[in-house]
């Protein structure tokens, strides 16, 4: 793998993120300028605020699968809804961790490294490895016969501890999409609120148990299909 090619286009993608950030920032500061009311001292209302707390105390009821046991579980300095999940006619099981939006200034920000720690306070080790990025996308039909495809990059890696190993993909749900990067969602949420909306959010993470130290390519088709259901899910009902 070309490692100097990969940094490159990674820092490029990020800094043509952060400059379209800093665009949409100054175009928003004028109004407010103007008439002396800040955007991010005011904020546009989160509309769907209510459903989206409900989400820690029921988590979701996802198609094909059935909820073995769900409460909340504090990770970090937040409280997020923690599913067992058990696929239905299969042995298949998961763990569905979600933290949604709280309030209109709630941003993601240490999600990841809160469920990191977490997992090592619980596990007594939590060995990352095979760190990647994947994408998938969802089809959803419209009334006028037409689909909208909304696209999700998460992060997809291995973590190993003392009693098993996972598979996890993680990243931010919003209504239009999906990414494992802060600073995608409020480029996300600049760009809706030009429009007088938000972009609700909701932090996401699968673990999947799979064969110890074993390849994550090896469960990526089934961690994707229930990635897929989730987005799908919280658009739906959530989002």
């Amino acid at each position: 793998m070309n490692y100097s090619k990969f940094f490159k286009q990674r820092y490029f993608s990020h800094g043509v993120a952060l400059l379209l950030l800093l665009l949409l920032l100054a175009l928003g500061a004028v109004p407010g300028y103007l008439t002396g009311r800040w955007q991010w001292q005011q904020p546009l209302p989160v509309t769907n605020l209510k459903q989206l707390r409900q989400i820690r105390q029921t988590g979701l009821t996802l198609p094909d699968w059935q909820t073995i046991e769900q409460a909340q579980q504090q990770i970090g300095e937040h409280k997020w809804s923690s599913q067992l999940l058990q696929k239905q006619g299969a042995n298949t099981q998961a763990v569905l961790l979600l933290l949604p939006q709280n309030g209109p200034k709630n941003q993601p920000q240490v999600e990841w490294t809160d469920v990191n720690s977490w997992g090592r306070l619980r596990w007594g080790q939590w060995n990352l490895a095979q760190n990647r990025s994947v994408e998938f996308t969802l089809k959803q039909p419209q009334k006028n016969a037409l689909t909208t495809e909304t696209k999700v990059k998460a992060s997809f890696f291995r973590a190993a501890t003392r009693e098993q190993t996972f598979a996890v993909l993680q990243w931010y749900a919003w209504r239009n999409g999906g990414d494992s990067s802060p600073l995608q969602w409020l480029l996300a949420d600049q760009v809706a609120q030009l429009h007088k909306q938000r972009a609700a959010w909701v932090a996401v993470s699968i673990l999947m148990p799979m064969e110890p130290l074993g390849q994550i390519e090896t469960v990526w088709a089934e961690v994707k299909s229930i990635g897929e259901t989730v987005q799908d899910t919280l658009i739906a009902d959530f989002l």
